[in-house]
């Protein structure tokens, strides 16, 4: 199976259709209730909504998703039955097999239970109608790139004693991000310092985006977020609440991380802990939202633009 354990979770959707050509005196006999096993609509709507709650114990490679809502509805034409089958879920992954299966397990259900009187019975195909909740539906284009700024705080990494792990990966991914990355540096543990180059960021640089790494924790030398409450001048705190919250659920350690986020003019300053694990999983919750907000602040629209 695929690793979906640093994802996040969004609200997926996805609809699926399905025929099943019938002869006209099939249809009649439907309509008149005259066929041997009965109605075959209520038991294949019932059929397609056990289908999709099981569709991992079917297709092999399928997660297991808590399956929100399960609907199927269908439409007798001249020569043809067809199920539309949409289904939704608040989970990591997709739920366009759990649709798929559905409407296939509906078109079986009809073609045993029509069989009896029709041997001319053909499914005509499966399709996926539509899908929603995945990281398409979240892209963000600039009409020119967001500029970002890596600060690094550590005295050992500073001294030359342990390398940069955290702010290499924060580099990586705001270039994988569409993000040009203006500049990358590592400082000591000096709050002074620290709050000078946020300022120099902010206030000359003019940059979108500054993601700092470090000095988020307890210890006496931590003082990121004091720096940061003399430099922010609006506070965001839903994103290190989010981030907190996400690592929670993989590391037991993250709540106490300090770390803030805020505006200071259109520079959006995030902090992210010093240590890799844990920078991995705030940057695996943070993107798209950071792009999004970059937007905001550039007042280019609140909509993700694919």
């Amino acid at each position: 199976m695929r690793d979906i354990s640093a994802k996040y979770a969004t609200l997926r959707t996805a609809t699926a259709r399905v025929a099943v050509r019938v002869a006209p005196a099939t249809l009649r006999l439907l309509r008149q209730g005259k066929l041997p096993k009965g109605d075959p609509l209520p038991v294949a709507r019932v059929a397609a909504i056990q289908a999709a709650k099981n569709t991992a114990q079917i297709i092999p490679y399928c997660h297991p998703v808590p399956v929100d809502f399960v609907g199927i509805e269908f439409q007798v034409s001249r020569n043809r039955i067809e199920a539309t089958a949409q289904v939704k879920a608040v989970g990591k992954t997709g739920v366009e097999m759990e649709a798929l299966t559905a409407a296939s397990v509906a078109a079986l259900t009809l073609y045993d239970m029509l069989k009896p009187v029709d041997d001319q019975l053909e499914i005509l195909g499966v399709q996926l109608l539509e899908k929603t909740g995945g990281k398409s539906d979240f892209q963000n284009v600039f009409p020119t790139p967001p500029r970002a700024a890596v600060l690094v705080m550590s005295d050992s990494i500073a001294a030359g004693r342990k390398k940069d792990l955290s702010g290499r990966l924060i580099v990586d991914r705001l270039k994988q991000a569409g993000l040009k990355v203006a500049d990358y540096r590592i400082i000591p543990d000096d709050q002074e310092l620290i709050e000078r180059w946020l300022i120099r960021y902010a206030d000359r640089s003019k940059l979108d985006l500054v993601i700092t790494s470090g000095g988020t924790g307890l210890s006496p030398r931590d003082q990121t977020p004091e720096a940061m409450k003399r430099v922010i001048v609006r506070d965001v705190p839903g994103i290190a609440e989010a981030a907190r919250a996400f690592g929670q659920d993989r590391l037991p350690y993250a709540m106490l991380s300090r770390g803030l986020a805020g505006l200071r003019g259109q520079t959006l300053i995030v902090n992210l802990p010093g240590s890799r694990k844990g920078t991995a999983d705030y940057l695996a919750v943070l993107f798209p939202a950071l792009l999004h907000a970059i937007k905001m602040v550039r007042q280019e629209g609140h909509e993700p633009t694919k």
